[in-house]
């Protein structure tokens, strides 16, 4: 008696279980079709050769954030690292609350990330060790400055540093 209930119910639950994996399937299918692609991870640096062990402006690549309430704070001190010769990849807002500049780079040591640091009287900076070598500058309500009369080179102890590279810094640049 049991053998014959067993046979009778086994099709259907067994129906039933391949229904459900199927419908598992379809909604784990969709809603990996329509989530956001996640961005890309960013390019690593490139080794590029220093003249004279000379870092300049002119390699250093930076994004300028505006944290505080001042309207159009980060394009204007992204106006004024793009005459120094800084390579600016875009000027933006960012939720972030900033009162004093903090100048956020791979290290603190890092040499774009001193040589960024001269240009602003009081900053800060803090170390987030990224990968691509760029400089993120924030700026918020007590903002010391700009020297544009700092030097726009800095000496350092080696031949080459790994900065970002130009396909890197173009493929994140955003306008301004």
């Amino acid at each position: 008696m049991i053998g014959r209930i067993f046979r009778v119910i086994r099709t259907p639950v067994t129906l039933l279980v391949l229904l459900a994996a199927l419908v598992y399937a379809a909604y784990w299918g969709y809603t990996n079709v329509i989530a956001p692609v996640p961005p890309p991870p960013p390019t690593p640096c490139v080794e590029q050769t220093l003249p004279k062990r000379q870092l300049a402006t002119k390699q250093v690549y930076v994004k300028v954030f505006n944290g505080g309430n001042s309207r159009g704070l980060a394009a204007n001190v992204g106006r004024a690292m793009r005459s120094s010769g800084f390579k600016v990849t875009g000027t933006t807002n960012t939720i972030e609350k900033i009162s004093e500049t903090v100048i956020v780079g791979s290290g603190e040591r890092d040499p774009e990330v001193l040589l960024t640091k001269s240009f602003f009287k009081g900053a800060t900076v803090r170390a987030d060790g990224r990968a691509d070598h760029t400089v993120d500058v924030l700026v918020g309500n007590k903002y010391a400055g700009y020297n544009k009369n700092a030097k726009k080179t800095l000496s350092v102890d080696a031949d080459s540093l790994c900065l970002p590279s130009v396909e890197t810094a173009s493929a994140s640049a955003t306008p301004a």
